[in-house]
């Protein structure tokens, strides 16, 4: 039987699921479905999938983005008659890019017992594989779907040093490269693609390389070198300090302005005095 960790209340317990090869659920994940009384599924059709595959059969109930803030009320009902509770999402780590924190939170400000099972997650393996230095690291997740959103969100991290880890959907995977290498430069980079499942390939190289190779079908994971630039020092020339930027992978528009930010400087003022000699 299932033993609760912390006291003798009721518990729930967060279960990873396979991101692809459903041979990726652990032992414990196995027992834990075959012995709680319920699962809440952030989609029952895929959830069912799995446990028929398991040869295990629960009650499924659905919880999702759109009805987790009245949902969670049920939680914590069978949570109050003793029931031992169990919360997936489609693939991976509940929470992580997916429904569950507001449960979570609930459970546990009402006194309940959380359990968190270690098993599957995208990001870990595509960080592990990827060839960049992992330490340390920064898991983003999903960027804004807007285009200028998105970008004030990239601009704000253009200057971390940790290894910067983002989610990203095929339709959406070209812009963001594109975007990121206008902000960010040209870093190297590492994109996962279909990870565990049979056509999963890895991408690596610089941002401007691996834009022009990559497949559009399939789920992303993209692990960005962090900024290695440190602020360009101003005992130099102006022009000095903006063909340094240009040289990290900055185009020159970019380079001024990055130059204007580091002295303080209107942009007009840097962009005249590196285009004075061309006169």
């Amino acid at each position: 039987m299932i033993q609760n960790s912390y006291n003798d209340t009721a518990t729930l317990y967060l279960i990873p699921t396979p991101i692809g090869n459903l041979d990726d659920i652990t032992y414990r994940g196995v027992k834990v479905l075959q012995e709680v009384d319920v699962i809440f599924s952030e989609d029952t059709r895929v959830t069912a999938s799995l446990l028929e595959y398991l040869h295990i059969k629960k009650k499924l109930i659905a919880l999702h983005d759109h009805n987790e803030e009245l949902v969670k009320e049920k939680v914590i009902e069978f949570l109050k008659e003793g029931k031992l509770v169990a919360l997936v999402t489609d693939r991976g780590t509940p929470i992580i890019s997916d429904p569950g924190f507001k449960t979570v939170k609930f459970a546990i400000d009402s006194g309940y017992n959380v359990v968190s099972l270690p098993g599957a997650t995208a990001f870990v393996p595509a960080l592990v594989v990827s060839g960049i230095n992992p330490k340390p690291f920064l898991f983003y997740g999903f960027l804004n779907s807007k285009d200028s959103k998105k970008k004030n969100e990239l601009m704000l991290l253009q200057d971390r040093e940790e290894t910067i880890i983002f989610y990203e959907a095929p339709h959406r995977i070209i812009n963001t490269l594109e975007m990121m290498l206008e902000v960010f430069g040209d870093r190297n980079i590492s994109i996962s693609r279909e990870l565990t499942k049979k056509f999963e390939t890895i991408y690596r190289g610089k941002i401007s390389e691996v834009i022009k190779s990559i497949s559009l079908k399939g789920e992303f994971v993209i692990v960005v070198e962090g900024n290695k630039e440190s602020k360009i020092e101003e005992n130099i020339t102006i022009k000095e300090a903006v063909n340094l930027y240009i040289k990290s992978g900055f185009d020159v528009m970019t380079s001024i302005k990055k130059v204007a930010k580091d002295r303080g400087l209107p942009k007009n003022d840097i962009y005249k005095e590196y285009h004075k000699e061309d006169k």
